[in-house]
């Protein structure tokens, strides 16, 4: 085990004391600790380093974040790759600006609150089980609504945004490599977020999606880079005026549909709806217009349906019988035969062996 002491760091900086000067008053002047990738899996007590203001932990072993409570100068901490699993005991740096935690075991982002000057929050690649994804603490994102510019999410299997709307001040979301799949989700979070003019979704199946990019540049007037290509004002004005005219043209086509006369509009939804036949009479010329889909309802097979009222079956019968030829058989002529598949049976087949 390697404890970051007071005097492992007295040793590390070579603190040599001037004159009539102790090592401990030495350590209050110190600002900088860098112990990167030096084994240590604790921090001991660091209370006496009162000036300390930036302190690289990155690439050790801790597991615990523990004794920081007195170092209220700081503001950067760098605990990135560690074996962090619970962001626990920095409520009182009150200055850090800048959190490092990316490449630990942290699970859900919490233990933030009253943290009211931290800028930027780096969270990426965390390493999570198979199949869970990071998730955010709502108190802590409201605690940092109002301070936080930066947030760093990649690569932690994270499906859903929408929670991080709450950061109404964050000007660059970084979340490439994770599971956001619907356009329409982005839609909802660039709302809320009308500072945000940078945003970084490399890796995600949404950026598959046709015309992802045109789509979000209409989403956000603010933004200013995405994906990491800038957004030119002639891209976004093209944008706008194909938008406009999309829109133009699909109220003209609206107030159109709408304008159309209601007769003839209910006419072809009448015969859409009930398939309109004419019926020739010979001799006679005048069509009779059958309305074959009411009669099939009640006719299968030439029987009457069961589940249509007695009334309904005489009516149907007798119209039916009054589309009978009133004329003999022997009148018909080639030129009165304009629907010889309406006849019945017999009478067609006379019809045909006279036409031949």
């Amino acid at each position: 085990m390697v404890r970051l002491t007071l005097d492992l760091i007295a040793k590390s900086n070579n603190l040599k004391p001037r004159k009539e000067e102790t090592i401990a008053q030495c350590l209050k002047k110190i600002t900088h600790v860098n112990f990167s990738d030096r084994n240590i899996d604790a921090i001991d007590d660091l209370s006496l380093c009162k000036s300390l203001s930036v302190l690289y932990l990155y690439d050790n072993r801790i597991s615990h974040v523990t004794n920081l409570n007195y170092s209220t100068n700081l503001t950067h901490l760098y605990l990135q790759n560690n074996c962090i699993s619970c962001i626990e005991n920095l409520r009182s740096l009150k200055k850090l600006e800048k959190l490092y935690l990316g490449g630990n075991y942290i699970a859900v982002i919490e233990g933030l609150e009253g943290l009211e000057e931290l800028r930027e929050l780096h969270v990426e690649s965390q390493r999570l089980p198979l199949g869970e994804k990071l998730l955010f603490d709502p108190r802590t994102l409201r605690s940092l609504a109002k301070s936080l510019s930066v947030l760093n999410v990649s690569n932690n299997n994270i499906d859903d945004i929408k929670d991080l709307e709450a950061l109404e001040n964050l000007n660059h979301l970084i979340a490439v490599d994770n599971q956001l799949v619907h356009v329409k989700d982005l839609e909802l979070l660039l709302k809320k977020l009308l500072k945000l003019w940078k945003l970084d979704l490399n890796g995600n199946p949404v950026c598959l999606k046709p015309k992802y990019r045109d789509k979000v540049i209409l989403m956000s007037k603010s933004l200013e880079f995405l994906d990491g290509k800038e957004i030119k004002d002639m891209e976004r004005q093209f944008l706008m005026n194909w938008k406009a005219s999309k829109d133009a043209k699909k109220t003209s086509k609206k107030k159109s549909s709408n304008s159309e006369d209601p007769s003839s509009s209910y006419l072809s939804n009448f015969e859409t709806i009930h398939h309109i036949v004419p019926v020739y009479y010979p001799q006679v010329g005048n069509p009779k217009v059958v309305f074959f889909s009411d009669v099939q309802r009640y006719f299968v097979n030439g029987n009457p349906s069961s589940e249509c009222p007695q009334e309904d079956k005489t009516k149907i019968t007798e119209d039916m019988g009054n589309l009978s030829l009133k004329e003999p058989e022997s009148l018909l002529t080639k030129n009165d035969i304009h629907e010889p598949h309406l006849l019945n049976p017999k009478v067609k087949e006379n019809v045909y062996e006279e036409m031949e």
